[in-house]
């Protein structure tokens, strides 16, 4: 699929040259005080996100006081760090690992929110982004490009952005469904191939298998579920191996979710809209 994309890619660099520029063009539109929206999760665009930090120490006076607003930072975080507080302030709708320190030390903002509210606040410019940092798949034929593994409010935040700036990668999969994004619709993009980010869950102790097991009698045969990340989650979901015709519709496909579809738990027969299909995002 690569080969196949790459030349693709290449039809595109002809049509739209304008687009296709290095890192370093494309940061100079970020202006003073904009919002910045970087891709959530496993899709973050890493490449992106070190080339704009370069940029920064590079020309240290580009702009000032720009809000990163990263929903889950699972990679780099490189903008929490203090010797960038006059560049960056970080707004975190979900605290990771690596940015609760700064959220703690007061260098980071913490926005609590349902995830669900967040598109209509991208779109209706509650929330309005100025600069969407995300990472897509490599165009096909007709030019559309995959949010491939993180749809979630980045979908949103690109179309509702007033500069895009994608990172296309030959390892970002095609995901089916409301995924995709023309390459009219995108500023700039900078073909970077890279392995993407994983999340590894630790394991469940004790505690959350005891716990998974009460969660499961709660749960009836042809429930629809919706589950998160983590040792308890997961452990819920293993306890879930007996029950039958289990639906999803979810916002993370765990590696616990797919282990039920394989073993036919989850079937989605029961479920009043979308029967028959697993919908994540």
């Amino acid at each position: 699929m690569g080969g196949f994309s790459a030349e693709h890619l290449n039809k595109f660099k002809k049509l739209y040259p304008e687009k296709f520029a290095e890192p370093e063009k494309a940061f100079k539109e970020i202006h003073r005080g904009d919002r910045i929206f970087i891709g959530t999760g496993c899709g973050e665009p890493v490449y992106l996100v070190e080339k704009l930090i370069e940029f920064v120490q590079k020309f240290p006076k580009a702009f000032f006081d720009a809000e990163v607003l990263h929903i889950w930072t699972l990679g780099v975080a490189p903008y929490t760090d203090q010797k960038f507080k006059r560049n960056f302030r970080h707004n975190a709708f979900f605290i990771g690992s690596n940015t609760r320190d700064a959220v703690n030390k007061g260098l980071a903002d913490y926005t609590p929110i349902f995830l669900s509210q967040v598109p209509y606040l991208f779109r209706n410019r509650i929330i309005p982004i100025d600069v969407a940092l995300i990472q897509l798949s490599m165009p096909d034929e007709h030019g559309y490009m995959s949010y491939g593994i993180s749809v979630d409010v980045v979908k949103s935040a690109a179309e509702s952005a007033d500069l895009v700036i994608a990172q296309v990668n030959k390892h970002m999969p095609r995901v089916h469904g409301d995924s995709f994004i023309h390459i009219e619709d995108v500023d700039y993009i900078i073909h970077h191939d890279e392995k993407l980010l994983t999340y590894e869950s630790s394991p469940s102790d004790e505690v959350c298998k005891r716990i998974g097991k009460y969660v499961s009698k709660l749960v009836e045969n042809g429930s629809t579920i919706q589950v998160g990340y983590g040792s308890l989650p997961d452990a819920i979901l293993k306890s879930l191996e007996e029950k039958k015709d289990l639906g999803v519709h979810t916002e993370l496909m765990s590696d616990g979710i797919v282990d039920l579809m394989e073993k036919g738990v989850i079937t989605n027969e029961k479920k009043s809209i979308h029967r028959g299909k697993t919908v994540a995002s």
